[in-house]
């Protein structure tokens, strides 16, 4: 079935360049490379499981999750509000029995290893600005600890904020939380405490120390991948990714669009992947929509007062990758989930001049902020069993 893809990409390599290109196993003339631009470093997961920086402009192939096979990884512009990330200038307080080493974390990072017996406590107190009224996000690498079952002995408190997010809410050894500020500074503290009733050994190795907003002002409500910072605020840019094909690979008449996607976080923002004519006035895409964990496949064509097609599906949960597969052709719309068609249409006009395909609403916003294992177009309409296998 892949024999009769037009374009095809697969993350597995890129070229460095200006802009770098991000290969795509067909065609074979490069013509479906995919032009990649941040104008920041960044920072990946890789094969081994470590954290690495990647430089400014070039594709994050990311492991997170699959040692065996990457996700393209694109992200929205953050910052991280705290100036020191591995906590190396930064003196912890210390009360009881308990005492804090250098020392290196599983993913790559270096740390502090925090060690605390039945009195001890053990926290460090970082400080913000903040705007009132915007969402921030506040995480940390939290690894090889031990200590009670009942959790709740590794802390993150906003202060001001009356906020506590404890290790019960580590997930891949990240432990995050999100907050409005209600104050224009606020004071987080994350480390090990104990009270009259926790008694016993505890012991933790955190790093990687975030406190995320999208710039001054701009809500950050879920965490991205690590910034580094060594003294200073520091801003990862976003992640553009579009250009691909040509004309030449498209076909007005019929086709498919498939991927292998998941969504960084069930947010309420449209990211969309789009097929678009050369005037941005008619296209075909898939999108994470603004509904709660809602995907949709859309004709649009303007000035219609509307789309052509819509086709919606909820899914169980939007962060998980799902294999998604739009079929048009006239009197022909379908939308395939994972082995199954969850959506039809037979009416609806169908875009000409089709010409690229981007990692955006295909003029420039809506940008596909998430993973991507695969993103295939065919240039002619599948049948109902490919679909299916396709998806599957």
């Amino acid at each position: 079935m892949y024999d009769k893809a037009s374009i095809a990409l697969i993350p597995s390599g890129f070229k460095s360049g200006v802009v770098d290109n991000l290969y795509s196993v067909l065609p074979s003339n490069g013509n479906g490379d995919f032009n990649h631009s941040r104008s920041s470093i960044a920072t990946r997961v890789n094969k081994d499981g470590l954290i690495e920086s990647v430089a400014a402009d070039v594709p994050r192939l990311d492991y997170t999750g699959n040692v065996d096979c990457p996700h393209l990884l694109l992200e929205p512009q953050r910052r991280n509000l705290f100036t020191d990330s591995d906590l190396s200038g930064i003196s912890p307080i210390t009360s009881g029995d308990g005492g804090v080493a250098d020392t290196m974390l599983s993913n790559g990072l270096s740390g502090k290893k925090i060690d605390i017996t039945s009195s001890g406590r053990v926290f460090y107190q970082l400080f913000a600005t903040c705007v009132i009224g915007t969402q921030y996000t506040v995480s940390c690498y939290v690894y090889n600890f031990v200590g009670e079952a009942e959790s709740n002995f590794i802390d993150i408190t906003v202060g001001g904020n009356s906020e506590d997010f404890s290790s019960s809410l580590i997930t891949n050894g990240r432990m995050q939380g999100t907050f409005t500020a209600t104050a224009t500074s606020v004071q987080i503290r994350i480390g090990i405490g104990t009270t009259s009733n926790r008694t016993g050994t505890k012991s933790a190795k955190i790093s990687g120390i975030q406190l995320e907003d999208g710039g001054s002002g701009v809500d950050a409500t879920f965490a991205t991948s690590l910034i580094h910072t060594t003294g200073i605020i520091e801003t990862r840019s976003a992640d553009i990714c579009n250009s691909s094909g040509t004309s030449a690979e498209f076909n007005d008449s019929e086709g498919v669009l498939f991927a292998e996607i998941a969504a960084l976080a069930n947010d309420g923002t449209n990211r969309r992947i789009a097929i678009p004519n050369t005037g941005f006035t008619a296209l075909h895409r898939l999108e994470y929509f603004s509904t709660d964990n809602s995907i949709n496949a859309v004709t649009y064509i303007a000035p219609s007062p509307s789309n052509e097609v819509v086709l919606s599906h909820t899914l169980p949960d939007s962060t998980k990758f799902v294999k998604v597969a739009y079929k048009y052709k006239t009197g022909d719309f379908a939308l395939w989930v994972n082995g199954v068609e969850v959506g039809t249409s037979v009416s609806g006009n169908l875009p000409t001049g089709l010409t690229k395909l981007n990692f955006d609403n295909g003029s420039g916003s809506n940008d596909f902020y998430g993973k991507c294992k695969q993103l295939i177009y065919f240039n002619e309409a599948l049948s109902d069993s490919e679909l299916q296998t396709l998806t599957s």
